[in-house]
């Protein structure tokens, strides 16, 4: 039911969008910042930090041309929410839409910035984007797409309370940024014997990771584990169920993971996907994969989860220890890695440390999480008018 002094109304009779294109090429928009679709970030927003000019890029195709009382809407997998408020002049790829509200008496620019990025929003947008093998929205079915609107000091309202909501997720985003950095030095310094903990100062010594780990290759069997305890690794997630089309019928040769061992694909472990099994309990993964465990009285398994989210690990990994490429890495390649290895006293108090900072990491990525949620919600109820606010003028 429509709001009380709400009209429905549609994309295409609230804003203009962009027609005509530009020559990056002339010298007139050459030095102007050119905004691409993986400029956007997903939710809404711009990566202000990887922009350069059309000149830098060496852009010879046609542009969009924008102003800073303009929103960038990419009609490229609409699904991915990339929308923005430039605060800037500049062009943009011909994969995105500059749009300009029409009447500014009648409709707010970051109301209509808010409408663009609303779930429901989304939602019309994706289901008109499958027309092509790339999802993209056309002109046309992007004016299509209705929506209601409030009167324009409701709207200025609405959009003030959801500005202070998303200023709270910069704010923490930010945050986020600074403990991920502190996290990354901390790891470089610890694991490397820049930054002792308390009166440690024995040496070192250089240890091959076949000294302290064994190979793992028990199998599932005929009467084991269920398809419920099949696995994947990825380096985003770690150990993460693995997709039901994905998982073979006879999962009797399936290797067993237990609870603080390792698990890599010997083909990805070179983008990164290998992880420790932070499970209480054993699961089963891939024959195809390597399961490695550490050995109880020579080397601490967060000590080596810590050790293997550094860039020395990822160097090791790609070159495979000599300068060469390395398609394939199977437990006796990674056995040859040499550590730098404190006793286990010492790694079980630096993983401790380390643990500490992570898990601050994490605290804020959840309230991060818990603040995108209810902002989503917010949002629900506000841009459709269950949730009414008096505007100024009211």
């Amino acid at each position: 039911m429509k709001p009380e002094g709400w009209e429905i109304t549609t994309v295409g009779k609230t804003v203009n969008i962009a027609s005509g294109q530009v020559d990056p090429k002339d010298e007139a928009i050459a030095d102007l910042i050119s905004v691409g679709p993986d400029n956007l970030l997903s939710g809404g927003g711009i990566e202000k930090s990887s922009l350069k000019s059309a000149r830098e890029l060496g852009q010879i195709s046609g542009k969009y041309a924008f102003d800073r009382n303009a929103i960038l809407y990419s009609k490229i997998r609409p699904n991915l929410n990339k929308v923005a408020l430039p605060s800037f002049d500049g062009i943009c790829s011909a994969d995105m839409y500059p749009m300009w509200v029409s009447d500014s008496a009648r409709a707010n620019r970051e109301f209509i910035y808010f409408v663009l990025t609303s779930q429901g929003f989304v939602s019309s947008a994706t289901s008109r984007s499958f027309r092509t093998g790339l999802p993209k929205i056309n002109r046309e079915d992007l004016e299509a797409i209705e929506f209601p609107l409030p009167p324009l000091p409701e709207q200025r309202k609405i959009a003030e309370i959801l500005r202070i909501w998303d200023d709270a997720l910069k704010k923490l985003a930010t945050l986020r940024a600074a403990k991920n950095k502190r996290l990354g030095a901390l790891r470089y310094a610890m694991l490397f014997g820049e930054l002792r903990l308390g009166d440690q100062r024995r040496n070192w010594v250089p240890t091959r990771l076949a000294a302290v780990t064994h190979e793992l290759t028990a199998r599932n069997g005929a009467k084991g584990f269920g398809r419920d305890y099949v696995m994947g690794v990825t380096k985003a997630q770690g150990v993460v169920p693995m997709r039901e089309q994905t998982i073979a019928g006879d999962i009797s040769r399936y290797k067993r993971l237990p609870p603080r061992a390792f698990a890599y694909n010997p083909m990805r472990i070179n983008v990164g996907s290998i992880a420790m099994n932070e499970r209480d309990e054993e699961v089963l993964v891939s024959p195809d994969y390597v399961v490695f465990a550490c050995n109880a009285d020579g080397l601490d398994p967060d000590y080596l989860d810590h050790l293997r989210k550094t860039s020395w690990w990822a160097h090791y990994i790609n070159s495979g220890g000599s300068g060469s490429v390395r398609q394939r890495t199977y437990y006796d390649d990674l056995a040859a890695l040499k550590l730098p290895l404190p006793e286990l006293d010492e790694q079980k108090a630096i993983a401790a440390a380390l643990n500490t900072a992570r898990d601050d990491l994490a605290a804020t990525e959840r309230e991060i999480e818990a603040v995108t949620r209810q902002k989503r919600g917010l949002m629900q109820k506000l841009l459709t008018g269950e949730w009414r606010v008096e505007g100024e003028d009211s």
